[in-house]
């Protein structure tokens, strides 16, 4: 009996399909072992020799892979083709030789892009050995990370507030977004206006946008106010006296040429555009379609690997795809040869391949019955694309129409028109602020004829910021700077809004008055380390460990000696003043000391230097801090004192007067009740309530008589596999959204595709 051990049980059912008898397919359940999570995992005295344990959720895994192992005459191991899968391997063949299992039984790497029979049966009879430079990039990866967070963030706990994290690269992502927000608040608008003039010929309308006006060319602020459009407007209308000539038309035919296939990154970018996906969901959905979904006939892997950042499609997936758009499209939409993509990353992996359907015959809509909606939507986003690649350009006509009057005055008209829509009759590329307009046309003009101007339209704009990033432009503005690879941004954008350094309005990062604080400090005083160009170098390193080219501990060490004294001298000489205080231009108007912007439990405001003799404050917007409102009718139930209506960090509530002695608060608001009937003590229903941390759990509505709680939302049961009366829904990273029995001695879950709770997973760089 042959062992195969891959990373998810949907991948194993789906391998133990295509392998048949004579092997047993096991799963890890992701990574098997990690560094122990106390300082000193990694001892950079030691040549950073790593400390592992193995993680405790997966260890009945490892178990049962080691007693498997026992009866197997080999060890092929199937785990993800990167850096983490060729870890993976390795970590779970060094923990089996430690407990003797592994004797001299063979061990194989097999890696394939593809969870189809032929890939797989291609890969088993071409094994290899685990490649160790992959595994020392992925090493030096981690204690790159472990170092840097396992220093700064005690660090941030000193000087700003306990809790806190810096990462290596959700640092500089943190500020990418703070830099453009600031951008934002300087930004100052600026008035222009602009003249169009609604002309017809016939029957048919257009419009033109004035270009000239006596003889010179308008530039964007040229006019600047309501009283120069209407000089501007009125000596046109003068001039013109109802009638605009024909100068010039010209005509020129553009291609458009359809975009590559989906890397990593494209995909979460056009998933985020399209369907409105996060970057982790995108990827969670997108893992679900690589490692099998039951179409009716078992489990079948629909897409190749998607973790990648190579344009690359196999030379056979190309001739099924042009074969399927000739018998479907006709030839007519092929380009005469494949088309052939180059990777602009001189870093990625070639020999990967691009995201693409593992079979060009299974199309989105003979598969809708099986797939869920989202996989359903992603899948035709992946589809689509992966055809459109290999097809026709498409043929666009433009007109241009210069149309001129007495005094040197120039209107300028603009039409297109989709000749031939190659590609675009099967998928069209969106664009960040994208604006849907439709196609203007212009009626048949000839150099000299005349139209009618109907009226001219005097128009007021305001130039704008640059937009907040959303996830599609932050993914685009991580990959272009080098921040991180492809597979790490979900789990930095994860990062950021688990810290509470950022937020998401209207689907745009917003950064908290915690996240800009947290940047301030490490720019001011670890300014190398969240420097865009110095991020992308070290990324560079650890791609060329994984090529062989660099050593890994020289890396490590070039990059900790100079950080771990520059961490050293901040300790020293930086206080908590430093870090949590910004200095303002300005005297307190109570006292005459400076004022300055401060951290406070609910977030940035100015305050005097002088407190705590002098307690001015207000908020930044310029309004100073109302003072607590009471509570008419009512004492504290603990010490009598008044009741006081307060502001927190996570909103109002009511607390005692005489607080700090008395700590005596409740909620101002009512709790949510869910309807779902409590389990325990069967009077009571469970309400949606926040604890003192801001973190939402749901507990019963009779307490203190029954203290029953849950932290994830209740549904109402029973358990299939035990009875008990409630299950929660619950979101993990790897798991995705399911309906689970919170009961510890019951491990029921199955998938949940209702409305998911607003939680997130837990991880992150």
């Amino acid at each position: 009996m042959h062992l195969v051990v891959v990373e998810s049980p949907a991948k194993a059912r789906t391998l133990r399909k295509y392998l048949g008898k004579g092997y047993q397919v096991l799963a890890s359940y992701g990574h098997v072992r990690d560094l122990v999570p106390k300082e000193g995992a990694v001892d950079p005295e030691h040549d950073f020799a790593m400390r592992y344990q193995v993680i405790e959720r997966n260890a009945k895994h490892v178990d049962a892979i080691a007693k498997a192992l026992a009866k197997a005459e080999d060890l092929y191991l199937a785990t993800d083709p990167d850096r983490e899968g060729e870890a993976i391997s390795w970590h779970l063949r060094e923990i089996l030789r430690e407990r003797d299992v592994l004797d001299d039984k063979p061990v194989r790497r097999v890696v394939f892009h593809e969870i189809t029979e032929r890939a797989i049966r291609e890969a088993m009879a071409h094994p290899r050995d685990i490649s160790q430079e992959l595994v020392n990039a992925q090493q030096a990866r981690r204690a790159l990370d472990y170092l840097v967070g396992f220093n700064l963030s005690p660090l941030l706990w000193k000087k700003i507030r306990p809790g806190l994290s810096a990462g290596r690269v959700q640092s500089p992502a943190l500020r990418l977004i703070v830099e453009r927000e600031e951008e934002i608040e300087r930004f100052e608008p600026r008035e222009y206006w602009t003249i169009e003039a609604r002309c017809r010929k016939d029957e048919a309308r257009f419009v033109a946008r004035l270009t000239h006006w006596r003889g010179e060319k308008l530039g964007q602020f040229d006019i600047g106010d309501e009283a120069r459009a209407k000089e501007v407007a009125e000596t046109v209308k003068r001039a013109a006296r109802g009638v605009l000539r024909v100068e010039k038309v010209e005509r020129r035919q553009r291609r458009r040429n359809p975009p590559p296939p989906f890397i990593t990154s494209t995909l979460q970018q056009e998933a985020s555009r399209k369907l409105g996906f996060s970057a982790q969901k995108t990827m969670r959905i997108a893992q679900q379609l690589y490692e099998g979904v039951d179409i009716g006939a078992g489990s079948v892997g629909l897409i190749t690997y998607m973790r990648t950042d190579s344009v690359s499609l196999a030379q056979e997936a190309v001739e099924e795809i042009r074969a399927w758009i000739a018998r479907h499209y006709g030839e007519e939409r092929l380009p005469p040869k494949p088309r052939v993509f180059k990777t602009k990353s001189k870093n990625a992996q070639e020999a990967h391949e691009a995201i693409r359907p593992t079979s060009v015959a299974r199309t989105p809509e003979s598969l809708k019955e099986r797939l869920t909606r989202d996989q359903f939507r992603l899948y035709e986003l992946i589809w689509r694309r992966a055809v459109a690649c290999q097809m026709r350009h498409a043929t666009i006509d433009t007109v241009g129409v210069d149309l001129v009057c007495e005094g040197g005055h120039r209107f300028r008209a603009t039409g297109s028109t989709v000749v031939d829509p190659g590609f675009m009759a099967l998928y069209q590329e969106s664009a960040e602020g994208e604006r849907k307009e439709e196609e203007r046309m212009l009626p048949p003009l000839e150099e000299g004829e005349q139209v009618r101007l109907e009226r001219l339209e005097k128009h007021q704009h305001f130039t704008e910021p640059p937009p907040r990033y959303s996830e599609a432009s932050l993914v685009k503005a991580l990959e272009e700077y080098g921040i991180g690879r492809p597979s790490t941004y979900a789990t930095i954008i994860q990062t950021l809004l688990e810290r509470k350094y950022v937020t998401l309005e209207k689907r745009r990062f917003r950064p908290t008055d915690l996240g800009r604080v947290v940047n301030r400090f490490l720019t001011q005083h670890f300014a190398r380390y969240v420097d865009y160009d110095f991020t992308a170098r070290l990324e560079d390193e650890l791609d060329a460990i994984a090529r062989g080219e660099k050593e890994w501990i020289p890396v490590l060490r070039a990059f900790w000696e100079p950080f771990h004294a520059l961490v050293e001298e901040k300790e020293r000489t930086v206080t908590r003043a430093d870090a949590t205080q910004e200095a303002l231009d300005e005297s307190c108007p109570k006292c005459g000391r400076p004022l300055t912007i401060r951290l406070g439990r609910r977030g940035r405001f100015v305050g005097c230097s002088g407190y705590p003799e002098c307690d001015y404050t207000r908020d930044l917007g310029g309004e100073e801090r109302p003072e607590p409102e009471k509570v008419e009718g009512r004492s504290c139930p603990e010490c009598g004192s008044e009741l006081l209506i307060r502001h927190g960090r996570y909103g109002r509530f009511i607390g005692c007067s005489a607080y700090p002695k008395c700590r005596y608060i409740e909620p101002l608001e009512k709790p949510q009740d869910t309807g779902v009937a409590c389990p325990k003590c069967g009077k009571g229903t469970l309400l949606k309530r926040r604890s003192r941390r801001g973190k939402t759990f749901y507990s019963c509505s009779t307490y203190p008589e029954c203290d029953y709680a849950v932290w994830n939302e209740p549904v109402a049961g029973p358990c299939p596999k035990c009875g008990w009366p409630v299950l929660t829904i619950k979101t993990t990273k790897r798991r995705g959204t399911e309906r689970v029995c919170p009961q510890k001695e019951c491990d029921y879950a199955e998938p949940w595709e209702g409305e998911p709770p607003r939680t997130a997973a837990a991880g992150g760089e």
